[in-house]
């Protein structure tokens, strides 16, 4: 992981941009789960924000105005860009639907349960399941108790990528079609989203990926995906390289893999 970082490093450096990036974890994780993308959008010349939220002991509402607002304060450059792992993506949207805070930029959401979980549905009534996962993971079901099934379409840029390995079989068995282990790709679509991207991913590591950190930063500075960047590209060509002979300011409009 150092050689890694330290190669892609190199590469992705580039002038200070007066921008500013929050990184927010997902369900039972923590602030340090996005350490390797931290260093290379602050190597990339982004001020970046990762705040920490106790995403198993408070309802989804409580954890995203207590922490969302207080995010974008802490920026001290706009725009402010959003790159959120699964559940921090249903607290962006909770936080977003009713308004846009001035200086909002691109969001990109990786792995989010935008339609629910089956899990939570299957899991959702054994006791050890609401220990672990607290008010916030038992509200991400697809039921009639599901926050993010009653969240209203997004009306901001947001670019989602899902994966579609899977780590547990037990779990995917219990989810329909492709999924990451954790949530289906069908779940992570949410009517509104710029674009969508599936990956050879896993759910819970996902942020760490060579080409999910590329393609978010792709999505934060031209506002869609590449799906030509491959594995090799994410490592070891910056992102100017990769947008020779290809006019990377123009959006698409497909959803593409």
């Amino acid at each position: 992981m150092r050689l890694f970082l330290a190669l892609i490093l190199t590469f992705f450096a580039a002038p200070l941009r007066a921008e500013c990036v929050v990184l927010l974890h997902g369900l039972a994780r923590t602030d340090a789960s996005f350490t390797v993308m931290e260093e290379l959008l602050r190597a990339r010349g982004y001020e970046v924000v990762v705040p920490f939220y106790p995403s198993t002991d408070l309802p989804i509402p409580e954890l995203a105005l207590g922490t969302l607002p207080t995010a974008m304060e802490n920026c001290e450059t706009k725009p402010v860009h959003f790159i959120s792992h699964s559940m921090g993506g249903i607290l962006l949207r909770y936080w977003l639907r009713t308004g846009h805070p001035e200086g909002l930029g691109r969001v990109v959401m990786l792995g989010p349960p935008n339609q629910g979980s089956e899990l939570v549905d299957v899991l959702g009534d054994l006791e050890v399941f609401g220990l672990l996962n607290g008010p916030a993971g038992m509200a991400l079901g697809t039921g009639a108790a599901s926050i993010p099934r009653h969240l209203p379409p997004v009306d901001f840029e947001l670019g989602v990528i899902a994966g579609e390995n899977s780590l547990n079989p037990v779990f995917s068995a219990m989810i329909e079609g492709p999924d990451d282990g954790k949530v289906s790709v069908e779940s992570t679509k949410v009517e509104g989203m710029a674009d969508h991207l599936v990956l050879p991913v896993t759910h819970t590591f996902m942020m760490n990926n060579p080409r999910v950190i590329a393609q978010a930063l792709h999505f934060i500075e031209f506002g869609h995906f590449n799906p030509d960047i491959s594995w090799l590209d994410s490592v070891f060509g910056a992102i100017e390289r990769i947008c020779e002979g290809a006019d990377c300011n123009e959006p698409v409009s497909e959803t593409s893999r």
